[in-house]
Order: structure tokens, then sequence, then C-alpha cells
């Protein structure tokens, strides 16, 4: 049975009387990291990862020997750097193709560019492009947030079986700002709209004075990733100016993923479009 610790985490599930195997020992010292920006004690890993100090310690020993945690001057730990190298593998295929086109949107639009898949039931940045004058955005690359809240998550999650956005819906879902959309009819409305717009607009969701815009990148009749800008929610207008941009974009990333040349880019993108504007 799974219990939950006294810090709030979810130390690994197993079966009783089953006790973890060593890559399972392993796998729950390298878990007990995940959502947690700083460094932890062995204790603290323990306790999350539910095994004994004394196994923690040991298992901790040997991680940092092969560069998957590095031990700080205070004595607590953090994952490594190999770690961190591994972790640029996976979605090297999307990136290393998708990035150039990614630095022409931000070159065309001077807006922040962000790219991310889905990942169990949040959006998983894996790369961006962005100007540090800009307005600041809480994404980062490697990052995780909740699919309702962010045009690119909404775009994702709208290409997903109907039971599975019903199941989304029916959790309990976070509010990052004050105007997050959490009721399940209105957001199962707001998904039905992306399914049919091809895109979607979000006005302060997940950080307030925010506007974000995201369109689908489509491999092989598959929604693989979503590429979205981020600027000032004020600028509503100028999410239907860079529509074209954004779509013609993700057309070049899946040309790119398939290798086929992408088609020639259309003339000059349209003004501002006059549809509404999504919560």
């Amino acid at each position: 049975m799974t219990q939950e610790s006294r810090d709030g985490s979810m130390p690994v599930s197993r079966e009783k009387g089953s006790p973890p195997g060593v890559v399972g020992r392993a796998l729950a010292v390298l878990a007990a990291f995940e959502g947690t920006p700083g460094s932890l004690a062995v204790a603290t890993i323990a306790r999350r990862a539910g095994l004994p100090v004394s196994t923690t310690y040991r298992i901790v020993a040997e991680l940092e020997d092969w560069g998957a945690l590095r031990k700080g001057s205070d004595g607590r730990y953090q994952i490594g750097f190999r770690i961190w190298e591994l972790g640029q593998q996976a979605g090297r295929r999307l990136r290393d193709r998708a990035h150039p086109y990614l630095q022409d949107l931000f070159d065309l639009t001077q807006e922040n560019v962000h790219l991310a898949i889905r990942d169990g039931l949040q959006s998983l940045y894996v790369d961006k492009v962005y100007n540090s004058s800009k307005l600041p955005v809480v994404s980062r690359v490697g990052g995780r947030l909740p699919m309702h809240a962010t045009a690119v998550g909404r775009v994702l999650l709208a290409a997903q079986p109907d039971w599975f956005i019903t199941a989304y819906l029916e959790r309990e879902l976070e509010a990052p700002t004050v105007r997050t959309v959490t009721d399940a009819a209105e957001l199962t409305a707001i998904i039905r709209a992306v399914q049919q717009d091809g895109y979607s607009i979000t006005v302060e969701q997940m950080r307030l004075g925010a506007l974000s815009v995201a369109v689908p990148v489509v491999y092989e009749q598959e929604t693989v990733a979503s590429v979205g800008l981020v600027f000032e929610a004020h600028r509503s207008a100028d999410a239907y100016r860079v529509l074209p941009m954004l779509k013609g974009t993700a057309e070049k990333i899946g040309a790119a993923m398939r290798g086929v040349p992408p088609r020639p880019a259309p003339g000059r993108p349209a003004a501002g479009g006059s549809g509404p504007v999504s919560q």
C-alpha cells in the first residue's frame, strides 16, 4: 500500500512483501528529486523513496560515483550533470529539426517562442527561444506545466481521445491564477473549440498579464508537439496577426520530421483576425 510521506510526496508503491530490486531502488532515489528545484538531504531522499536510510546512503554514493547525483558543500544532493546529458537525448530528433524554425519565428515576431510535448498529464517544454527583455514566462526547457492552463497544453489535450480528455478534466485541477478555468464543463467546450479551430489562445491562465497562442505540430497524422508564442495580455489582437506565422512554423517542423522539404512560405501574414479569444 502507498502512504503519503510527511513532506507531502508519494513514496514508490510496491506490493507488500515484494521489496524492489536494485534498479527499482535506484530509480526510486532519482524519482525523489522530481518537482524539487533545490537539493535534498539523504534522510529526505529516503523518506520520499520509501527506503531505509542505510540503503539510501549506499545507493546515493553509487549514483554520485556514476555522475547521476552530485553532492554540494552543505552535504545535500542534486541531480548530476550526467543525468542532464542523457535527458538531452530525449526528443532530440524533434528539437534538432524544430529549433531552426523556432528561431525563424522568434526573428519574425520578436516574441517568446516555445515547443512542448505531452508527458503524462502535463506539458513538457522541450525547447524555447526567448529574449530576456520580453515578458517573463514561467516555462523552461525540461519544465512541466498543467495542460489545461496553457495554450500549448490545450492543443496537446485536444489531440487526445475523448476518454482521456474526460478523465483529465474530472480531476481536481490546479489554478495558477485567479483567472484559470478549472470548471470541467467550460473546459470541455474550450477543448472542443480548439479541436475545431486548430489553435488555442489563453489569457492570464498561467500567469497574470500574459497571453499565449499555440498550434499543433502534426507528424504522420498525429499531433506530436505544440508550438506557441507568449506576450502581453493586452495585445490580444496580435494573437491573430501571428497565427499564420505560427501555423507556417508548425507545418515546416512537421515537414522536417518527415524528411521532406517544407513548402515555400506564403506571402505576408494576414492582419489581425476577428475571432474570439479563449480564457
